[in-house]
């Protein structure tokens, strides 16, 4: 599986900036300055505003500025001391996954990553049908474009509560999966691709209780399909 600590290909430039292809930068969570260090927040890839209108400044701002802000702040509160903050966010993700009595832990981790993740996942020049060596593996493994779509929106529709929908890669296979809470594929061996939130905080202002509206919006507009394709690849 690959290692998504030190992933692929991002869109870094700072919060602000214009949405670009993920293939135009170097892709890396925030990594810490040095063991120890606090885990840092990592930069929007584009201006608050940017993925308007399918979600909006005010979203991004609670969503982005408060909700996933506060995962990282109490997952540096909780490894601060301990052996986990000598290792990569993955690392924690995978150990703390293993041990029930660490589900704080778990759950903070998790979301840090799925968030960070989720961000990478959008893009305001995404959207539309993917082609290439993604477009290829998807008519080979759900048969045509629209049933990958739709079996993504009844993932996403589908999740009782909250949670997350998911492109992964398994073993050499793309799926459609979903997640509760803070569940993440990577505590399972799956390779993630693409991330769809599905928590109400990522789309109630816009939507209210709409989740359909939302996730058929991001589907269709948003979802970043070069970024998903070189995960594919890793």
């Amino acid at each position: 599986m690959a290692d998504h600590t030190g992933i692929r290909e991002q869109r870094s430039q700072p919060s602000g900036a214009a949405g670009k292809s993920a293939a135009q930068a170097k892709l890396t969570f925030p990594m810490k300055s040095a063991p120890g260090a606090h885990i840092a927040l990592p930069p929007l890839p584009y201006a608050e505003d940017a993925l308007a209108p399918v979600v909006s400044r005010e979203t991004i701002g609670y969503h982005y500025g408060k909700h996933h802000k506060a995962y990282v702040d109490k997952l540096n509160q909780l490894i601060e001391g301990t052996p986990y903050a000598e290792m990569p966010l993955e690392q924690i993700i995978r150990d703390s996954a293993k041990d029930p009595s660490r589900s704080a832990l778990f759950n903070n981790a998790a979301q840090s990553w799925n968030h960070w993740f989720y961000w990478l996942s959008l893009n305001p020049a995404g959207g539309g049908k993917p082609g290439g060596a993604l477009a290829r593996r998807i008519a080979q493994d759900f048969g045509d474009f629209e049933s990958f779509a739709n079996a993504l929106k009844e993932a996403a529709i589908g999740q009782f509560g909250s949670g997350w929908a998911w492109v992964v890669q398994d073993k050499g296979k793309l799926k459609v999966t979903k997640t509760s809470n803070a569940d993440t594929p990577i505590a399972h061996g799956l390779t993630p691709l693409l991330a769809l939130d599905v928590w109400e905080h990522a789309y109630y202002v816009d939507y209210r209780s709409r989740r359909p509206d939302y996730v058929a919006a991001v589907i269709e507009r948003l979802l970043d399909w070069e970024f998903a394709e070189r995960n594919m690849a890793a």
